[in-house]
């Protein structure tokens, strides 16, 4: 197994011919840290979970997508735009790619979920959502609708703070990931992004009930969260997945 690389703010290389074109915005991230053992059964083959001071992440980040397009197609209005909650882990494959693995993603609209699901197989997941701003407050909501556990929900809420000149190791570590790893087409594959440099702003978690966690296969989060990030958003680039050679070992 190569050494993974530099968690780097900025991409490691440009998307020419990107595959999709969207727009995150309105994220929350929040994180807690894991054990690597924890989730070293929930990561696809040919990955091992990556990891900061020895410990791994489990991450909630809610956002608002905004016009997907394919192909270079400009990006769709109303189904390419839909508020999205995901469940991710933090992995590095053998040739030392760092990305996430999903465990869930929950979205409003129903035909993006279908074709995730069997186009990408990602865990793609319908749910009735919101993503609502007071002042300085933002406010997700999530409740599922198929294929289930019928009726998983979340709702968070940040109040944003300062941006952050200069984000921490961790803070680099949990947001400038690259790519993300998944099974594609029969085999685990990496599918590369790029995008702007994160706009980065301290938050307060204000509100978290949620079991989005416990209903992807971790263990209920325990405690306050070690990190709680707001960012307005970034333009987005994803590349077309790339094959993995060899299963790495710990």
């Amino acid at each position: 197994m190569q050494k993974p690389t530099s968690v780097t703010p900025d991409a490691p290389a440009t998307i020419r011919t990107p595959l999709l074109t969207q727009q995150w915005l309105d994220l929350a991230f929040v994180h807690w840290a894991v054990a690597p053992e924890t989730v070293a059964g929930l990561l696809p083959r040919g990955t091992v979970a990556d990891t900061h001071d020895g410990m791994t992440y489990v991450g909630l980040v809610a956002f608002r997508m905004h016009r997907v397009g394919w192909l270079g197609l400009p990006g769709v209005p109303y189904l390419g735009t839909f508020p999205e909650t995901n469940v991710r882990l933090y992995s590095v494959d053998a040739h030392g790619r760092r990305g996430v693995v999903f465990r869930s993603m929950d979205a409003s609209r129903l035909i993006p979920v279908v074709m995730g699901r069997l186009g990408f197989r990602l865990p793609y997941l319908w749910s009735r959502m919101s993503v609502r701003t007071a002042g300085d407050h933002v406010t997700y909501t999530s409740s599922r609708r198929w294929p289930g556990p019928r009726g998983a929900r979340s709702r968070l809420t940040v109040r944003t703070g300062e941006p952050i000149d200069e984000p921490t190791e961790l803070e680099h570590f949990l947001t400038a990931r690259w790519g993300m790893h998944n099974a594609f087409f029969g085999g685990a594959a990496y599918l590369p992004n790029d995008h702007p440099r994160w706009p980065l702003h301290r938050a307060e978690l204000v509100e978290c009930e949620e079991d989005l966690v416990a209903a992807a296969g971790l263990p209920a989060p325990a405690g306050d969260p070690v990190s709680v990030l707001y960012s307005p958003g970034v333009p987005v680039r994803l590349g077309r997945p790339a094959r993995p050679a060899g299963i790495p070992t710990p």
